[in-house]
């Protein structure tokens, strides 16, 4: 249900934007993100350190884009959010007793650390590579691809890569002991 609330104001950008236009699609999603930061509060009784994050840079990036009417801003989100990630899936190597990895899914799931070690470079990795491959799209394609890419191309790389990760999770899972 959490990434199904997550995923709304980004479906909403995309119907927004093929009915009307870039800078009203900005505009819907930022009070779209906003609306699903105060449902969030409203219902956990607080907000995730990266919806935080996202918001600040959806209403600074969204903002700008329709103070300047340059779509660059909004477009540029996604890889400074995508890098965001990935440098702190790689501080999370250096600092702490866990990797982010470890710390979502480690409740669930033993394995060995230097798996987690792993998986966590290639979370760090992947987002790094997402907001690469972010900058390429905008740079080489239209404003109609790039939003494609961005509602239905990054989740479909993501889904890509979490069942490549399943898979590596699952041959490194010790078997029960008798």
């Amino acid at each position: 249900m959490k990434q199904l609330l997550e995923f709304i104001p980004v479906i909403l950008f995309f119907i927004t934007y093929k009915v009307y236009d870039i800078y009203t699609a900005t505009a819907v999603i930022i009070v779209a993100t906003i609306i699903q930061v105060g449902i969030s509060w409203f219902v956990n009784k607080k907000v995730e350190t990266m919806q935080w994050i996202t918001l600040g840079l959806i209403i600074i990036m969204g903002g700008a884009t329709l103070y300047l009417q340059d779509e660059q801003f909004i477009k540029w989100k996604l890889t400074i959010i995508e890098w965001l990630f990935g440098l702190a899936f790689l501080g999370s190597q250096f600092f702490g007793k866990k990797t982010f990895v470890e710390r979502m899914m480690g409740a669930s799931i033993e394995l060995p650390a230097p798996i987690w070690k792993r998986l966590n470079i290639a979370w760090a990795l992947f987002f790094i590579s997402v907001g690469g491959i972010n900058i390429y799209v905008m740079k080489n394609f239209n404003t109609d691809d790039w939003v494609t890419f961005k509602t239905f191309g990054v989740p479909g790389l993501m889904l890509v890569f979490i069942v490549i990760q399943m898979l590596f999770i699952y041959k490194h899972i010790p078997e029960p002991e008798e």
